[in-house]
């Protein structure tokens, strides 16, 4: 446990005590305004950052602009060599990083391991696009007319990310941008500017190893202020924003208004439904760990499950002693299945909602407490909570961003379990848990789950990069990471070349001079 003390983990990444919060590349700025950053392990104080002045804010957006200008001429696969390299030094420095994720987020030491791999996947995955970033030829009506669909870089991109994937989500962006031609500003949550900070420290190995340009790559640091300069600044030509559906909502409009582009990864209010016919040690595996993993505060979180009269109480009692053997500490310590949420503010929102969802006659089976004594007295802690509730209760059908399961029950087929799932603002994750190919189908089919993610005999939570992530309604509609979210970072553009010595007209058009 030593190695993964909070002083060797900050030593480890370049993280001093005061921290420049505002980097062009290589070149770092800093103001009189700082922010703190503290560990929700013991709040602990680990660092402080400065945060980002307009001015300087303006400088990074230019400096970015100017870079692009040199960087989209670089050929793909170069670019993708650059990412190979920048997912190697991941690769060396996994364990500390990891660490760091979870020693600010206060995620499980592991599920930080998992959020860097995710990176190093990320650079993969990139590295073949690079060389896959194909357009499309087109037949013409027209003789000796050859017609092609090209893509092209946008331009500037700037990343909006949230806390509780503090590296992860930015990553998704920073490869695929860079390896389609654009460059990044990133604004870090305030919650966790430790973890950008290091991040640009690794980049910054690779563009001093290859003699990279400034403003490829850059960091913002700063309150939602920041983000209102991103979001309304023409030079950002998308905004690739994470967060809550109350955000994402001023977010979306604001780039709306100027005519930009944007990719919003908003709330979630993911459900699985139970079947007669599910595997039971595979539904409480899945569902335990979408309800408690990171400590709720994942917006692919398991909410809601929604569970077959015939099942209920088998599974209803199956979970409450799963529940039991849940260990709550120190996210460092590999024994501890959940850590701490990030800080006061949601120990409160966690109180708040488990109090409303009381009055609207909703019953705690267990749970629901701050938890006390030792190192709970020093962090935020809480112990996770299964309510037995109805899918109509305006607690249920908001996102709280903490460890809080509901329990729905439903009679009928899947058809009626499915229009409890659909029947929230939310579209991100879903899953069903069944042995019935008819139910999966139905579940997966048009007419079934209406989220951006569906899954059958697995959770909600875990995406693997190779697919587009993303969801529907109040979740924003953007798509990151796998498949053809590339498509977003890029311009499409549409090519005749007439190599014929005659002008003929599209549909046959006759215009005679």
């Amino acid at each position: 446990m030593n190695t993964l003390q909070p002083e060797h983990i900050l030593a480890s990444l370049g993280i001093q005590s005061k921290n420049d919060g505002t980097a062009i590349g290589q070149k770092w700025s800093a103001s009189s305004q700082y922010i703190g950053s503290s560990s929700p392990i013991q709040n602990q104080h680990l660092a402080e950052v400065n945060t980002t002045t307009e001015s300087d804010y303006h400088k990074v957006v230019d400096a970015a602009q100017q870079a692009f200008v040199d960087w989209r001429k670089v050929p793909a696969p170069q670019r993708g060599e650059y990412i190979r390299q920048f997912g190697n030094v991941l690769r060396e420095k996994k364990e500390d990083l990891g660490a760091l994720v979870s020693l600010e987020m206060g995620k499980s030491y592991q599920e930080g391991l998992g959020e860097v791999q995710e990176m190093i996947d990320i650079c993969d995955f990139a590295v073949g696009l690079s060389r896959q970033l194909y357009g499309l030829t087109i037949k013409s009506e027209r003789p000796e007319h050859h017609m092609m669909e090209q893509w092209h870089p946008i331009g500037v991109v700037g990343v909006i990310s949230a806390f509780n994937f503090p590296v992860a989500v930015w990553s998704w962006n920073f490869a695929i941008a860079l390896v389609c031609g654009n460059t990044v500003v990133w604004k870090a949550s305030e919650k966790s500017p430790l973890c950008a900070v290091a991040c640009q420290h690794i980049w910054n190995e690779v563009a001093v190893a290859n003699g990279l340009s400034d403003g490829i790559s850059n960091i913002i640091t700063g309150d939602y202020k920041v983000g209102e300069w991103m979001t309304v600044d023409h030079r950002m030509a998308l905004i690739s924003a994470t967060g809550s559906s109350r955000m994402g909502a001023i977010v979306g409009a604001a780039v709306a208004e100027r005519f930009g582009k944007s990719i919003l990864e908003l709330g979630g209010n993911n459900a699985i439904i139970i079947t007669p016919s599910c595997d039971l040690k595979m539904t409480i595996t899945g569902a335990i760990f979408g309800a408690v993993g990171t400590c709720g505060q994942r917006c692919t979180s398991t909410r809601r499950l929604i569970i077959h009269e015939s099942v209920y109480d088998i599974v209803k009692n199956a979970l409450v002693q799963a529940y039991g053997q849940l260990k709550i500490g120190n996210p460092l310590d590999a024994s501890n299945h959940v850590g701490p949420l990030i800080d006061q503010d949601s120990v409160n929102n966690f109180l708040h909602t488990i109090s409303t969802v009381q009055e609207e006659g909703g019953k705690v089976l267990l749970g629901g407490e701050v938890l006390s004594g030792g190192i709970y007295d020093e962090g935020f802690y809480v112990s996770p909570c299964i309510v037995e509730a109805e899918n109509h209760y305006e607690s249920v059908q908001r996102e709280t961003f903490a460890p809080i399961l509901y329990l729905l029950k439903y009679s009928g087929d899947i058809h009626d379990a499915i229009i409890i799932q659909n029947n929230v603002k939310q579209g991100l994750s879903s899953a069903v848990m069944t042995s019935d190919v008819r139910e999966a189908h139905i579940f997966l089919s048009e007419s079934g789950s209406d989220c951006g993610i569906a899954n059958v005999n697995i959770g909600t939570s875990g995406a693997e990069i190779g697919g587009a992530f993303g969801g529907e309604k109040e979740t924003g509609g953007g798509r990151e990471s796998g498949s053809d979210a590339w498509k977003a970072y890029m311009r499409r553009q549409t090519n005749t070349l007439n190599y014929g010595n005659a002008l003929p007209l599209a549909q046959g058009i006759e215009f005679n001079i």
